[in-house]
């Protein structure tokens, strides 16, 4: 009887503690994860994005103390595993390795199923710059030849990207507005093809991120006139910033970091932050995303919430003013 009366009243005592501010969160927080936690990655296997998030899944899998999957939903740039983590339930469960469309989407498309507030930041894993990339027996050797080039035949020189609206297309949009240059715009269905044109000379020019660019930059098939970031590229030290080549304001790179449902309990955002960015800077893993042109960041949650409005800023200020709308 003693038994039945205190199992009662600790049922009581439980159910009546949903009740009170504070403790429900407190015990999800010491539950989870209780089982396989899934990193969605917006892109297929293989890429950038993919890579990164099999890279730190290695290393928080354990941190976390639960397997982790990795589950690549690709299509419309991005925008068909943004809605499926925005939409899915708020449990740190379903955790978003977003990337620079995150804050270029909104610009580009008018038919979103999803805001950027629909997703909250966990951390910002970091960014690789993009090379600006010539085939070897290109005229010009620098970037000031390539504007000299530019402004002296308006219009005769073409730029190359992986698609419209990608990341090497903004940068050689961005590149164009500070340089003053007029250059047409090739789109291609992915980073190889736009390579292949640029190496045999049927295109002249296009921004692309180092895993792409690399192997042929040391197979000798294109050459490199500088990198679209704040700072030189470990992989490449001898090549300049486009800002050290006399156009400062051309700053493009290629981002990644987590992000979860925007209702998910603050507890295990910050469990999830902690434990990621525990992974980020595990020395195996910072070499694997070195070896990528990578440069780890980390931090808070404000961290990387603060990093995309600013892209987001930035972004739609060229994409407005260039015209260009997604496909």
């Amino acid at each position: 009887m003693t038994y039945e009366i205190n199992r009662r009243t600790a049922l009581s005592l439980l159910a009546g503690s949903a009740l009170l501010p504070g403790l429900p969160n407190a015990a999800f927080a010491a539950a989870y994860p209780d089982r396989p936690v899934h990193f969605v990655a917006p892109f297929p296997p293989g890429g950038a994005v993919d890579i990164v998030a099999r890279t730190i899944s290695d290393k928080a899998g354990p941190l976390l103390g639960q397997t982790i999957v990795v589950d690549n939903r690709p299509g419309a740039s991005g925008n068909i595993a943004y809605g499926y983590v925005a939409k899915a339930e708020a449990d740190g469960y379903t955790v978003l390795i977003g990337s620079n469309n995150l804050a270029t989407n909104a610009a580009l498309f008018d038919d979103l199923t999803f805001k950027t507030e629909d997703l909250a930041p966990v951390v910002w894993i970091g960014y690789s710059p993009l090379m600006l990339l010539v085939a070897p027996d290109f005229p010009a050797k620098t970037v000031k030849d390539l504007v000299d080039m530019a402004k002296a035949k308006p219009g005769s020189l073409t730029f190359a990207s992986a698609g419209t609206g990608t990341s090497g297309h903004l940068a050689a949009e961005i590149f164009k507005q500070v340089t003053g240059i007029q250059a047409l715009h090739v789109p291609y269905k992915g980073g190889a093809p736009a390579m292949i044109d640029v190496m045999a000379g049927r295109v002249s020019f296009l921004f692309i991120d180092p895993v792409q660019g690399m192997p042929q930059i040391r197979g000798g098939k294109l050459r490199t006139l500088a990198v679209s970031s704040p700072e030189r590229l470990s992989l490449l030290p001898d090549v300049p910033t486009v800002a050290e080549a006399g156009f400062p304001g051309v700053e493009a790179v290629v981002w990644w970091g987590f992000l979860v449902p925007a209702k998910t309990p603050a507890d295990i955002i910050a469990r999830l932050n902690k434990d990621l960015d525990g992974a980020l800077h595990d020395d195996k893993v910072k070499a694997t995303l070195a070896d990528m042109g990578a440069v780890v960041k980390g931090g808070s949650p404000d961290d990387f919430k603060n990093w995309i409005a600013s892209e987001t800023v930035k972004w739609t200020k060229t994409i407005k003013a260039a015209g260009i709308k997604g496909e």
